[in-house]
């Protein structure tokens, strides 16, 4: 039976690439107010009506462009049956996926073309902790 050896490295980001920078709250807010809008299965004209704001503006603040006053984004929480809460949770919860799926991952080598033999006592790389991501390339 063939041996396979895995190696687990650091992604290291590209030469000259550029940091990817994090979202801004008012980018996090307004992609969760435009999936809870959706959701619902609402339109645009719809909410801001019910919030007493333009049509302009909601559309503005869902792309991430505006960014509301407290009495607005309370408008808008109720005309989407929301409280500030569960908008300052969702909004944690957009950040927090931004996070994650920004973070380095390891990447993990499998040398297909070992023949033989046995892993060495000494390997230090152990099984992947159940729930974490790693992407795989195969080298042959």
């Amino acid at each position: 039976m063939d041996a396979i050896r895995l190696q687990t490295t650091e992604r290291m980001p590209r030469r000259g690439a550029e940091r990817e920078r994090s979202p801004l709250w008012r980018e996090a807010l307004g992609a969760f107010l435009r999936r809870e809008r959706l959701e619902q299965r609402r339109i645009l004209s719809d909410v801001a009506g019910a919030a007493d704001v333009s049509t302009q503006y909601l559309s503005e603040i869902e792309r991430g462009r505006k960014e509301p006053s407290s009495e607005i984004l309370a408008a808008v929480a109720d005309a989407l049956g929301l409280t500030l809460l569960d908008i300052a949770a969702g909004v944690a919860g957009e950040l927090a996926r931004d996070e994650v799926a920004a973070a380095p991952r390891p990447l993990v080598l499998l040398d297909l073309t070992a023949r033989g033999g046995h892993w060495p006592a000494h390997h230090e790389t152990s099984a992947p902790v159940a729930g974490s991501i790693h992407d795989v390339a195969l080298v042959a």
